[in-house]
């Protein structure tokens, strides 16, 4: 099981950092102490003082509530026809990456590589996938470190985003499509974490998948680097009003789903 990647003190700090609120001006914001804030932040989850700082942060006091007691993780979805998900170490931390394919045909495209991609190369010869795009959700280092080997081994060329282009790779307008034979793949841009952050939406399969790099996680949302508010605006308007059952498959952390999160993460909960 892997773990979500952040707990509820990262997701205040993503959104302190990202409103770029001060503690003293977040504790007076919200009428509590600063060292109030600070017990909460250094991981005592004191409820009335989560219920204070939340809606100065822009946050849903439920869900922060909830992910503070450990009461949220997604669904396991167990074994999903036509995906691979692999968790693969980068220094301190895992990062994700995926596989897919047309279950028919066995065409398989790659998003991202991962820290490395030996067990992704291994379940494509053990499956006879061939594989026919590598697609980057963004080029922060954890997310491309295997590149030149997945592109030597494979033989298939590397597509990014034209706005965050790196040597080796093809540049590409969000919202152009590509065909994976049956499977469509509609890329759209959720910069907001990095400049020219895409996310890919897979439909024609059995489920629907969206791929998108560290715009959103389970329970979180990507630092927003690049822009905050465009990260948020990004969430909400292009990867949340997709379907509810789509499976979002995050750059960090665990699979969970558009109708998953719009109940359970903070950022976008408000009910």
């Amino acid at each position: 099981m892997i773990p979500l990647e952040d707990n509820y003190t990262d997701v205040i700090g993503k959104a302190q950092r990202g409103l770029n609120l001060s503690d003293s001006l977040l504790a007076e914001k919200a009428k509590v102490s600063v060292e109030q804030l600070r017990k909460v932040k250094e991981g005592e989850p004191i409820d009335e003082i989560l219920e204070k700082i939340a809606p100065v942060l822009g946050l849903g006091k439920k869900a922060l509530l909830d992910l503070a007691k450990g009461l949220y993780y997604p669904q396991d979805r167990g074994i999903i026809p036509g995906l691979f998900h692999f968790n693969t170490r980068w220094e301190d931390m895992t990062v994700n990456s995926y596989l897919v394919w047309d279950t028919t045909t066995k065409e398989a495209a790659v998003f991202d590589t991962g820290g490395n991609c030996t067990e992704m190369l291994d379940a494509i010869k053990v499956h006879g996938l061939h594989v026919k795009y590598i697609f980057l959700t963004h080029t922060h280092a954890d997310h491309i470190a295997e590149l030149g080997r997945l592109k030597r081994a494979v033989g298939a060329p590397a597509y990014c985003c034209e706005l965050e282009m790196i040597s080796g790779t093809e540049p590409f307008s969000p919202g152009k499509e590509f065909q994976l034979s049956h499977l469509s793949i509609r890329s759209f841009l959720t910069n907001g974490h990095s400049p020219g952050g895409v996310s890919y939406y897979i439909t024609g399969g059995e489920h629907k998948f969206v791929i998108v790099g560290d715009s959103i996680f389970a329970g979180s949302m990507g630092g927003g680097n690049y822009s905050y508010s465009d990260a948020l605006k990004n969430n909400k308007e292009k990867i949340l009003t997709l379907p509810d059952d789509t499976i979002i498959c995050p750059g960090h952390g665990p699979l969970t789903t558009v109708g998953e999160e719009k109940i359970h993460n903070p950022f976008f909960a408000f009910s």
